[in-house]
């Protein structure tokens, strides 16, 4: 898909509107490895060539660097014309420690991490995302990981969200999570307008549809499904890769091993259909990719315009792989 040809996007919120698949912004942020910040513009300009208007980031990912990089990559295009994202609850501090960053990113230690779900902290987070970004605002703005923060994440930052919501300066508030049941807490007890559920309804793992998917299809809450590969082991067709970010038990790689196989009597790679399966349900709006490169970029946009057949997931449910289709 050329910048020219129509873009296929669906409204969250209150005019927030994103693309099917979104670019997630966490690898451009040296998550694991460090890459240039060419590397990380070339990503970008990849991904809005290929269609895509729907960026998320994060304080977390590296320190900042995800946010100076996203937004410098994004500052030349029509602001209207792409909905952006980031996250709160982690305040950057400037740390005189010094050494790497021990949380994943290959960045130096410049800032510590600090959990705040306050009022004050959110109003802070965001305001120093948007210097990060040079931007004037963000579309939606997530809850970041609460799991150990609950009555301050419902209490002050969801207060707070739903009054910048309220005012117009955001168009779209809600939380991020690799876990299903608090989020299902939050779709219960507030107002939220989305769920961004990683890792949690993929080939591999369905848990977040048993309770979440159909609890935010009745409120009319929008499903953003991150971390389909679910960190590695859905992404190659041999299924060697890490699960949820450590060793992938055996009996996992056996199971996606046999959904590879299904995969390729229909002549569907694993990675392909990882990326088409949470689309199926009608809970989820968007799917949410990360690369680090354009060719990542590019690898991921032919797999997703290849057709995949429902001749597949009928078989895969035969064989008890996946959850019975869900009602659409």
């Amino acid at each position: 898909m050329h910048e020219e040809e129509q873009v296929e996007v669906r409204t969250v919120g209150r005019g927030a509107r994103v693309t099917r698949y979104g670019f997630g912004a966490a690898p451009i942020g040296n998550l694991y490895t460090a890459i240039s910040d060419e590397q990380a513009a070339e990503a970008v300009d990849a991904a809005w060539t290929g269609g895509v208007r729907y960026f998320d980031t994060a304080p977390h990912y590296g320190l900042g660097l995800s946010e100076r990089r996203l937004g410098a990559a994004l500052r030349s295009r029509p602001r209207e014309s792409y909905t952006l994202s980031t996250k709160v609850g982690r305040l950057l501090v400037p740390s005189s420690g010094g050494g790497r960053d021990d949380q994943g990113f290959d960045v130096q230690a410049t800032h510590r991490r600090v959990w705040d779900f306050s009022r004050d902290g959110v109003r802070r987070s965001l305001e120093e995302s948007l210097s990060r970004l040079g931007h004037d605002f963000v579309d939606v703005v997530l809850l970041h990981d609460p799991d150990d923060h609950w009555a301050e994440a419902v209490g002050e930052a969801y207060p707070a969200l739903a009054e910048l919501r309220d005012q117009g300066v955001i168009k779209a508030i809600g939380a991020g999570m690799n876990q299903w049941e608090m989020l299902g807490d939050f779709v219960k007890e507030t107002d939220l307008d989305l769920v961004l559920l990683a890792g949690r309804y993929t080939l591999l793992d369905q848990s977040g549809a048993h309770g979440l998917l159909p609890l935010c299809e009745e409120r009319g809450v929008s499903v953003v499904a991150a971390g389909v590969f679910n960190s590695g082991l859905l992404a190659t067709e041999d299924a060697t890769g890490t699960y949820n970010y450590g060793p992938a038990p055996h009996a996992l790689v056996e199971r996606a091993r046999r959904v590879a196989a299904v995969c390729r009597r229909h002549g569907v790679s694993l990675p392909q259909a990882a990326l088409a399966f949470p689309l199926r349900h009608p809970a989820v709006t968007s799917v949410l990719v990360g690369a680090r490169s354009a060719e990542e970029v590019a690898r991921n946009a032919a797999l997703t315009a290849a057709p995949v057949p429902e001749a597949l997931w009928a078989d895969l449910t035969e064989e008890s792989l996946i959850d019975p289709e869900p009602r659409r």
